[in-house]
């Protein structure tokens, strides 16, 4: 291929209809005929990146291997793809005008007046062509946030509409994925919503070259022609997305409409193969056909809002199709855990993981659940803070340090041992100032880490700005706590763990981030393989 094609995906009637879903499984597709494809999500809000967005304003915020801090679409897009995701692929309107603003302030329009068009909209082309221009990919796919309509997407819908004109026909199409409501009065599915989000798309000066229309009910052909005319796409170009058990089915689903192939018709591509979902099915069919069920305790302080947990609870899936175990995640605020009631709340349950946070708030309640998991022999992992949490749960409770902490929620404690790091101590600015991207890590052999990944080296994500404190790391040593895994450039503690237990692991980093469907991560593998023993016990 000479010229890289580009897919614009933009929503409409309702926001939440799973635009990044219908992406990653075109993508899905389109990689599986053997086109190099990749996906980038256009977010309209004003932040800069989502790293200093509140879990509950937005769910998780998922970290890239360049230290990128990005939307969590991206996370499907690589637990599809099974391909690294970077800081191209996730742009925010706030990272738009600060660029324009600093070209602005450095000169670079020589006098110009600054105007949304075009030196906005130029800027969104270009950060919109970067991955194409890289000659890396074929086929680009752009997923466009919010929805038409809303004031802060007009510039990238404009963007879209100019960049489509100026890449030529079949060069540039755009899937428009919209709402079909099921009104149980009338006992039948509307099409108006659509139509007039498609009219308004129109009136942008763009029309839909695809028409994916979300529903709980199957459209009738009837329906699929109304909605053809109406908003003036081909019968073969009105794409039904009808809700799935899970979102590993819809690019089965995209498969048996025929997305892929009318994408590629548009894009006067060659369809190739057809697609091989082979290992896809496999895992799919390991996922709905589970041999075992195990229930695992997410003790966490967002729990209220599953998006806050999105890569682990996709983590999850994927270890639990890879051992062939239905892993039932039990939801726990740690904020409601003390040491009255944690048996009552803990009890029945095959593994504990305490989750990565933020702030003071719940930590005791981690900490008791640590205590909890050592004490009883139940296997426990803890990521980032859950790992911070059964260090200070090891001095106090094991070593008798009983006022440590970590200065994030004590600055005066007796006992630091996590403590801020030393270039953090300056710092004022939050956004992408913490420890971000990959990080190198050395294993100690004949630990129970190395056993689990099965070499000495490894890279991992990381987000966090507090560490396991250096000048305690061998007296929890010599008290039980092994550090089994170090940075080999800082000397900073990434992983601990305790003997005489069927598994207890603590990492700084996040594993999550790295996990896919074809390659679920081998900690949570061994996570839940514990969790399955545990409850044959």
């Amino acid at each position: 291929m000479n010229q890289t094609k580009y897919i614009f995906v933009t929503g409409g009637v309702t926001s939440s209809l799973g635009k990044g879903i219908i992406a990653a499984s075109l993508a899905k597709l389109l990689q599986a005929r053997g086109y190099r494809t990749t996906i980038q999500k256009f977010d309209p809000y004003i932040n800069v990146d989502p790293g200093t967005l509140n879990p509950y304003e937005h769910g998780e915020c998922y970290v890239t291997d360049d230290g990128a801090e990005t939307d969590l679409d991206l996370g499907h897009y690589e637990r599809f793809l099974n391909v690294p995701t970077s800081q191209a692929n996730n742009v925010t309107t706030g990272r738009i005008y600060l660029s324009v603003i600093e070209k602005e302030r450095r000169g670079e329009f020589l006098g110009k007046t600054v105007q949304v068009v075009p030196h906005i909209t130029n800027e969104i082309k270009d950060r919109m062509q970067l991955l194409g221009k890289s000659g890396d990919f074929d086929i680009v796919i752009t997923e466009i946030g919010g929805t038409v309509g809303d004031i802060e997407s007009l510039p990238y819908i404009e963007s879209v509409r100019q960049l489509v004109w100026e890449l030529g026909e079949h060069n540039g199409i755009v899937i428009h994925l919209t709402l079909v409501p099921y009104l149980a009065a009338a006992g039948e599915l509307k099409t108006k919503p659509t139509q007039h989000s498609v009219k308004t798309l129109m009136e942008s000066g763009i029309k839909a070259d695809i028409l994916v229309c979300r529903t709980e009910h199957e459209i009738s052909e009837e329906l699929r022609n109304k909605l053809a005319l109406f908003c003036n796409v081909k019968r073969e170009a009105v794409i039904q997305s009808i809700d799935a058990s899970t979102i590993y089915e819809v690019p089965n689903l995209m498969l048996e409409e025929g997305l892929d192939i009318v994408a590629l018709k548009k894009l006067d591509l060659p369809k190739k193969a057809a697609p091989d979902l082979k290992n896809w099915n496999t895992f799919l069919r390991r996922l709905k056909h589970p041999k075992h069920v195990v229930n695992i305790g997410l003790i966490g302080k967002y729990v209220e809002m599953q998006d806050c947990y999105k890569s682990i609870l996709e983590a999850f899936i994927h270890a639990g199709a890879a051992n062939e175990t239905k892993v039932n995640v039990i939801s726990i605020h740690s904020e409601h855990i003390d040491a009255t009631n944690i048996q009552e709340k803990l009890a029945g349950l095959d593994a504990i993981l305490v989750a990565p946070g933020f702030g003071e708030r719940g930590i005791e309640g981690k900490i008791e659940a640590v205590r909890y998991a050592r004490e009883n022999k139940v296997p426990f992992f803890g990521i980032c803070l859950g790992m911070q949490m059964a260090i200070i749960e090891y001095a106090r409770n094991v070593e008798g340090l009983a006022d440590a902490n970590s200065t994030e929620m004590n600055e005066k404690t007796a006992h630091p041992v996590v403590n801020l790091m030393e270039e953090q101590k300056t710092i004022t600015d939050k956004g992408g100032t913490m420890r971000l991207g990959a990080w190198k890590c050395d294993l100690k052999q004949d630990s129970l880490a190395y056993k689990i990944y099965g070499k000495e080296s490894i890279s991992e994500r990381h987000r966090h700005r507090y560490e396991y404190n250096s000048n305690y790391v061998a007296q929890l040593q010599n008290a039980g706590l092994i550090a089994s895994g170090v940075n080999p450039d800082t000397g900073l503690v990434e992983v601990v763990e305790i003997e005489n237990h069927p598994f207890f692991i603590g990492v700084q980093y996040h594993p999550e981030y790295k996990s896919t469907v074809a390659n679920p991560h081998p900690i949570f593998v061994s996570f839940v393989a514990a969790a399955v023993q545990a409850k044959k016990k």
